[in-house]
């Protein structure tokens, strides 16, 4: 550059330090140890959410899915009546010459029983008389004796008592409907039976799971693809039951039935139908009445009563139990509950028959229920002995004349867990 060049024509010189941003102001550094602090904290917070999160969320477990049991269970039937009032009458018998022949040594014990409890002085107002007075307990000594009161209560033969459960199961009968009542008459002579709660020996099947392949007709359209499955899940005490038909990946519809096994076999406590939505009735056996969920009015609980799945069950635990009990011809009546109602449900017993199933050749019972009203089912059912009267081919046929036919294909053996 001349010295004579104007000035606006000089190059600028290129200074590295226009193009840098320019010194941010110094920021205050927070110290290390409320880093530390704050870093504690958060992994506290973190642990305890950890900790209540296994509290909170996670699906419990079936109750029966981790303990069940294979064995069979057996019911002997209650002891007879006649040893009851024999031995009934044998403290009544004691007790005779007891107060003819030696009453002092009785005087001084009852008197020495009632002497210690303050409360029982009024009432032992001759208590300080003698002897003679001390006759006045002897009326409270003839309590021990009303055992032999309640002897002629049980003095009939068992014949008596199982057919005095006839009319009870007539006279429950009407509660549900005119149908129920009728289905009490025409288990007239059997019913006993139906109302389990005679001497009935029974045979609970071990835990066992039953897969079978369905056939039927569901409207226009034939039921293909579709598979049922029966977990029968039981360990001494507890039973739960579920059916299940699926096709493909869906499950079309389940039935659940949970309760314990008592002295009269399968005793229900809770029902559930679920086809779209879940329908639930409850067995409220200490107010002797069944609760349905859809608010429909309750029902009275009659003795042995059963679900639509636990009959099934039960009906088998009786003819294991007894087989000769119930020949071809006889009547099973059974209170079963469904998740809308109940109804006195009367199943005609048929004669052994040949059965060709995919599961093989059985021999089997079957159990017919017809229907006896314009909107009932006809279920029937065949149950094999050679697997303790378990089911193995069940049909239901609705009125409009569709149906679905259970047939066994398999026999899954449950494992003990372990």
């Amino acid at each position: 550059m001349t010295q004579g060049e104007p000035a606006a024509l000089r190059p600028t010189p290129f200074v590295m330090s226009s193009l840098t941003a320019p010194p941010l102001p110094d920021l205050p550094r927070p110290p290390w140890r409320a880093l530390v602090v704050v870093t504690l904290a958060v992994a506290l917070v973190h642990l305890a959410l950890l900790g209540l999160t296994p509290m909170a969320v996670g699906s419990q477990p079936a109750p029966l899915a981790g303990k069940f049991s294979t064995r069979t269970i057996v019911i002997a039937p209650p002891p007879s009546a006649e040893p009851a009032a024999g031995s009934a009458a044998t403290p009544a018998q004691a007790a005779t010459p007891a107060a003819a022949s030696a009453p002092k040594p009785v005087h001084p014990r009852a008197a020495r029983t009632i002497t210690p409890p303050k409360p029982r002085a009024p009432v032992e107002t001759p208590r300080p008389p003698p002897p003679p007075v001390e006759i006045v307990p002897q009326p409270a000594v003839e309590p021990v004796i009303e055992p032999a009161a309640k002897a002629p209560a049980v003095e009939p033969t068992p014949a008596d008592t199982t057919a005095a459960t006839a009319p009870e199961a007539a006279a429950s009968a009407p509660g549900g409907s005119g149908g129920a009542a009728s289905a009490g008459n025409a288990g007239s002579g059997t019913s006993p039976q139906g109302a389990m709660t005679g001497p009935t020996a029974l045979r609970v099947p071990g835990s066992v799971q039953l897969a079978f392949a369905v056939t039927g007709q569901q409207g226009a359209s034939p039921m293909q693809g579709v598979f049922g499955r029966l977990d029968w899940l039981q360990d001494g005490n507890a039973y739960d039951a579920r059916l299940a038909l699926t096709f493909l990946f869906r499950t079309l519809r389940t039935q659940h039935s949970s309760g314990v096994i008592g002295p009269t076999g399968i005793e229900p406590q809770r029902f559930s139908d679920n086809r779209k939505t879940e329908i639930a009735s409850h067995f409220v056996r200490d107010q002797g009445k069944v609760v349905f969920s859809n608010n429909a009015p309750s029902v009275p609980l009659l003795a042995g009563a059963q679900d639509r799945l636990s009959v099934v069950l039960q009906l088998g635990a009786m003819l294991a139990g007894d087989p000769a009990r119930y020949p071809a011809g006889s009547a099973i009546s059974v209170q079963t509950v469904s998740s809308r109602d109940a109804e006195i449900w009367t199943f005609n017993v048929e004669g052994e028959e040949k059965l060709s199933l995919p599961a093989g050749d059985f021999t089997v019972r079957k159990l017919t229920r017809s229907p006896r009203r314009e909107f009932d089912d006809r279920i029937e059912l065949w149950l094999a002995p050679d697997l303790g009267y378990l089911p193995v081919r069940i049909k239901q046929t609705q009125p409009n004349g569709d149906f679905a036919d259970m047939q066994l294909r398999e026999q899954l053996a449950m494992k003990p867990p372990g």
